[in-house]
């Protein structure tokens, strides 16, 4: 029954009319990969999944674009030089043309295995346009706007227009800085009309606390991918609470991410209705949220979508290909906090 209802939700008007922005969070298996399409019929990908296992997270974001009827890529971001963020751009580049692509310049770190990846990703990278990107960049995707909030390890001075005012849970947070690879991430805060959404990439606690103590650069947004696939080395109370999301995403794998930790950070957002999460995490038990908010829910049979879709008052509906089931948030002020 629940394949009928896939089959015939993808065979039905998934995306509805002209005037939505369109997001789908792609299984990767623990890595990212998220195709956002504007109401302007501009699309970026948000990293490309691992490479290798014979092609599959390439062949997954193949079926998301035709899904989406996306024939070429106006924009490839990579938030960072991780296997699984940067590792799959070659195999997605033999399968659709990609116009520009977005990173925070050449990789900054080290050993075999990371310049392997960077060499991999130059080769392709040459071949199309390149966009250097640091905070208070805004990336020209036409139908949203997508402010870059940190990139290289350098972080938003000035707080975008919903943020401003001290944070009062700042007091309580108290983490050691980690700045590496992933403290490089690219992050970005995404507007569309009065519909807000946050990927902070994979930054580290100390990194992501820069952006929100003392005082909250950021403000709210209505959906929350999890940051760094919801590890307990990401995503702390402080900065679940500054960005206050209605709902949160969670681009775990049933093995990596979806730490104990992560949910519990959640559970202090005071406006928090929902989790959906791209994979069951076997570490987190209880804690997963239900059946009908999860993509993938058997290690090894896995593949599945969630599909965001958003209006410019700020409702928007998240749908999961794997069984049908879709839940609809009705447009709601934010409180500045």
């Amino acid at each position: 029954m629940r394949a009928l209802l896939a089959l015939l939700l993808l065979a039905a008007p998934l995306w509805g009319g002209p005037a939505e922005l369109r997001i789908e969070f792609i299984d990767v298996e623990g890595g990212q990969a998220t195709l956002i399409v504007t109401p302007a019929g501009e699309s970026m990908l948000v990293d490309a999944g691992f490479p290798g296992h014979g092609g599959r997270d390439a062949d997954r974001i193949a079926a998301a674009l035709r899904r989406a009827g996306v024939e070429r890529l106006d924009y490839m971001l990579v938030t960072h030089y991780h296997a699984d963020h940067v590792g799959g751009v070659p195999a997605v580049a033999e399968r659709v043309p990609i116009a520009t692509f977005v990173d925070y310049g050449d990789y900054a770190g080290g050993g075999k295995r990371g310049n392997e990846l960077a060499a991999a990703y130059y080769a392709v990278r040459s071949k199309g346009k390149h966009l250097v990107v640091g905070p208070g960049d805004r990336i020209p995707l036409r139908g949203v706007e997508i402010d870059v909030v940190a990139a290289a390890g350098k972080f938003l001075e000035k707080p975008l227009p919903e943020g401003g005012g001290p944070h009062p849970a700042c007091a309580a947070a108290a983490v050691r800085n980690e700045l590496d690879e992933n403290g490089r991430s690219v992050a970005f805060l995404l507007r569309y009309g009065q519909f807000r959404f946050a990927d902070l990439g994979d930054l580290p606690s100390a990194e992501e606390l820069r952006l929100v103590c003392p005082e909250n650069k950021l403000g709210e947004v209505d959906v929350y991918l999890t940051t760094h696939h919801g590890v307990d080395r990401s995503g702390p109370p402080a900065l679940v609470q500054a960005l206050n999301p209605r709902v949160a995403v969670m681009n775990n794998g049933a093995r990596k991410g979806g730490d104990p930790g992560a949910f519990r950070a959640l559970a202090t957002a005071p406006r928090l209705q929902a989790l959906w999460q791209v994979h069951y995490s076997l570490k987190a038990g209880e804690a997963n949220a239900p059946d009908r908010r999860l993509a993938n829910i058997v290690e090894g049979m896995c593949g599945h979508s969630l599909v965001l879709r958003a209006q410019p008052d700020g409702s928007f509906t998240i749908v999961n290909l794997r069984t049908g089931y879709r839940e609809h948030y009705p447009a709601q002020p934010r409180d500045r906090l």
